[in-house]
């Protein structure tokens, strides 16, 4: 070992006197500088500018250092320095004929390898140094600073350092020409970029070109989350090139057979192939987090929901349907991004198993890839879709042999993963939004169905109500049963059913009652029935609409709430006029399943409430209310209280006002609240054709803040009662769910908020990590100005005239 490390002293000697060095470590100085800089410099001025601009940043140790900040940069520009410096490190010696006083010296081979990778080591060690400046940089200008993700992302650089110079060295050996060996190593870094890509429809030989490829490999580190098969991937081919250049080596000194040394190459690469094979299994992967709400690890409840399982095995089958939209995420090709997606449940529970069925049958959008391949059968659409994705089609299941297997024409014959357990199965399904894939919380909502009873919503019908399935305007389905919405019921891990009235009674086991917009009065027996289900306890969702009081009054008596005459509206001109300034609110939570989300800042400024009455066909001006949630609600539930520190109102459309009294032993809270300056009690009929909308007191018109919704509770029968009432039934429809004509809203969130409060917040699953705090610089303009002077112009002119003394004193002796 001292052998090598006086060879790795006389590498280092070697490098720095001469100019390349100096030069590419001044240039790694300028260009790293200008990165951080820059990136740092676009959120400084977001801050700077306040208000909602400083909503836009966030996570700031992720920005800055990250795949996208300083560190990702850097791994795309390392293949310019390295190949420079090791272009030289054996083909030096060859060209020079020193190689021959090595070879006949007692120095062995070996400790020649070691001596070189240790130079490079050092030198790479130099690199780091300087990007641990930043660190200590980043570390002191941003509050709460995550210094454990940032300890990370350097260790990922210096893996990936290191990758690349044993990849330089072994291509030194391979030629007497310096540009050669560059130019070899660079081929080389494009092979090991590229390779991940190549024959990924055939399974075994998936695994192994996916663990060759350098691609992407540090990007988990630059972010906090160090994975033991990461690590050992660049261990792994780190050795493997030493080892090369050790046979090449070996092989000029003491020559042997060809096929002696084929074999020895051969059995060195299937070693490193078995090895990173191996380190790629679920059950021998070991990882930390650096983040500090351990963002990239599974939730604690999650963690508890899959012991629950036990020893019993998991089969977990994708179904993929070549004609539906979401292929591109189920080819062959996109295997092992699929099985990084499963790594963290696979790593929890061992036995878990992923299968993969590919079939071709009209997906929901039939009529649009029938008028995209008119004249063209069915069999003869999937075979060219195949021959796209490079696929057998004799790989895929015609409809009639699927239809033997599973009929997923309830599914819209779109991309779905079955899970079954102990007999039982569900559906995992992909979801119309940004992040697509099933987080944790769907995940364990789909597990729970497996293993414990089911929360079930009753929606009462017989007076004309809101449809639980439809997908009409006004009506129910999308939250109920939407296949590819997030927070529909259904993925949420409810079920939801339709009771007729006449003739039977409400079932007791109801995690609650809806009764939405009935048109026509209850019958006294029906009435009854009502009653006497929330004489026993009963949770229960009531859903008014103007105009219709008289039928849900006599309902509500009970419970000592009334739908006020009239309707609550708001003017859009008001809403121009006046900026709402609305409480100081502490930050919301992040997305469920502990995925990144966009953070939802603290304003420090007011917030427009934005235009009230953007409307449709459909829509009356000036109906359009914009509801805030209260803070009493906020402590009732994680939904309310996100909902409430997002500051993004629930919009409802067409709204009556409630007022409460005697309430007959429930303590009541209100929900949602008009505001007061923008809206106020209309007592005369709103009429669609109106020019304008003006408050009249002498028609009996009232200012004021008016609540929308109200949430009633007491204990009763040895539990805790909840109701909700609302003065609108549209705020949960298709049409307020998932419209997109009165701009941001929380009507998706606050609505499955609401059956969660019901199921007592155990459906869905509670998978949110606590927001992260990085989100604020502590420094001035003038600071960021002498940075950005230090690292674009000081440090890097003053290692150049240090350099250029050295050199030339260097030179004189």
């Amino acid at each position: 070992m001292n052998t090598s490390i006086k060879i790795a002293g006389a590498e280092l000697r070697t490098l720095f006197y001469s100019p390349i060095a100096w030069f590419l470590t001044i240039i790694f100085i300028f260009q790293s500088g200008l990165s951080f800089t820059s990136i740092l410099e676009e959120n400084f001025k977001l801050q700077s500018l306040g208000g909602g601009y400083e909503n836009g940043i966030g996570y700031l140790t992720m920005k800055l250092f990250g795949r996208t900040g300083l560190f990702g940069e850097v791994a795309k520009k390392v293949y310019l320095y390295l190949p420079l410096l090791t272009m030289g490190l054996i083909s030096r010696e060859t060209s020079s004929g020193t190689i021959k006083l090595l070879y006949s010296s007692p120095i062995k081979i070996r400790e020649i390898v070691t001596g070189k990778f240790l130079a490079m080591m050092a030198y790479n060690l130099l690199l780091v140094i300087i990007l641990s400046s930043y660190v200590v940089i980043g570390n002191t200008i941003i509050a709460h600073a995550s210094l454990t993700t940032m300890l990370c992302g350097l260790l990922g650089v210096f893996l990936i350092f290191c990758t690349y110079a044993a990849i330089g060295l072994f291509m030194s050996c391979l030629t007497n020409y310096q540009v050669i060996a560059a130019l070899s190593t660079l081929v080389v870094f494009a092979i090991l970029n590229y390779i991940g890509t190549v024959w990924q429809n055939y399974e075994f030989v998936r695994s192994l070109t996916y663990f060759l490829s350098i691609s992407s490999r540090a990007e988990h580190m630059f972010i906090g989350y160090i994975s033991s098969k990461d690590v050992v991937y660049f261990l792994a081919i780190i050795g493997m090139f030493l080892t090369f250049a050790y046979l090449k080596m070996e092989g000029e000194r003491q020559p042997k057979p060809f096929l002696v040394n084929v074999m020895r190459y051969v059995v060195t690469f299937c070693a490193t192939l078995f090895i990173g094979y191996l380190s790629t299994m679920p059950r021998f992967i070991i990882s930390y987090d650096g983040t500090p709400i351990k963002l990239f690890t599974l939730h604690p409840n999650v963690k508890k929901y899959i012991g629950e399982l036990g020893d019993y095995p998991l089969e977990i089958t994708t179904y993929v349907n070549l004609l539906d939209r979401f292929v591109w995420i189920g080819i062959p090709s996109q295997r092992n991004r699929d099985l990084d997606r499963w790594e963290p449940y696979l790593r929890a529970k061992n036995n878990i198993t992923l299968k993969y069925v590919y079939y071709y049958d009209y997906p929901a959008d039939e009529q649009n890839v029938r008028e995209s391949n008119q004249g063209k059968s069915l069999k003869e659409i999937a075979e060219h879709t195949a021959k796209n994705f490079d696929m057998d089609l004799a790989d895929c299941k015609s409809p009639e042999e699927m239809r033997q297997i599973i009929d997923l024409s309830g599914e819209e014959n779109s991309y779905v993963s079955v899970l079954k357990y102990r007999g039982k199965s569900t559906t995992l399904r992909l979801f119309n939004d940004l992040a697509t894939f099933p987080t944790e919380t769907e995940v364990v909502a789909a597990l729970k169905r497996l293993t414990v009873p089911v929360p079930k919503i009753a929606f009462v019908s017989g007076q004309l109500e809101r449809g639980r399935s439809s997908r009409a305007y006004r009506d129910y389905g999308g939250l109920t049963n939407g296949l590819h919405m997030r927070n529909s019921l259904m993925n949420q891990g409810f079920d939801s059913e339709t009771i007729l009235l006449t003739g039977q009674e409400i079932p007791g086991n109801l995690t609650a009652l809806v009764i939405a917009d009935p048109k026509t009065e209850f019958s006294i027996e029906n009435r009854q029935k009502i009653q006497r289900y929330i004489d026993a306890g009963g949770n229960l969702l009531i859903c008014g609409e103007p105009g219709k009081q008289a039928v849900l009054n006599p309902v509500l008596a009970g419970l000592g709430v009334r739908i006020m005459d009239g309707q609550i509206v708001q003017d859009d001109n008001l809403a121009k006029k006046t900026e709402v300034v609305l409480p100081a609110r502490s930050v919301a939570v992040s997305g469920p399943g502990g995925k990144i989300v966009g953070p939802q800042g603290r304003s420090s400024g007011p917030i427009s409430m934005g235009s009230a009455n953007q409307q449709d066909e459909n829509t009356v001006p000036y109906e359009v209310v914009r509801t805030g949630v209260t803070a009493e609600a906020a402590q009732e539930s994680r939904f309310f209280r996100n909902a409430y520190n997002s500051r993004v109102p629930v919009t409802m459309t067409g709204v009556a006002a409630l007022n409460y009294k005697d309430t007959s032993g429930f303590t009541v809270k209100k929900m949602l609240v008009s505001d007061t300056r923008l809206s106020w009690i209309k007592k005369n009929k709103l009429v669609a054709d109106s020019a304008a909308v003006a408050y009249s007191s002498a028609d009996g018109d009232e200012h004021g803040s008016f609540p929308t919704a109200l949430l009633l509770t007491r204990k009763i029968n040895g539990k805790q009662q909840r109701i909700v009432v609302s003065g609108d039934a549209d705020f949960l429809s298709n049409k307020g769910l998932f419209g997109n004509t009165f701009g941001a809203q929380s009507n998706e969130t606050f609505g499955i908020g609401i059956f969660s409060w019901f199921a007592n917040g155990e459906f869905p699953v509670d998978a949110d990590h606590p927001p992260m705090l990085d989100k604020r610089f502590v420094m001035n303009n003038l600071q960021f100005k002498a940075m950005k002077i230090s690292y674009l112009g000081v440090l890097p002119g003053l290692l150049l005239i240090a350099g250029s003394i050295f050199l030339i004193r260097r030179k004189r002796k």
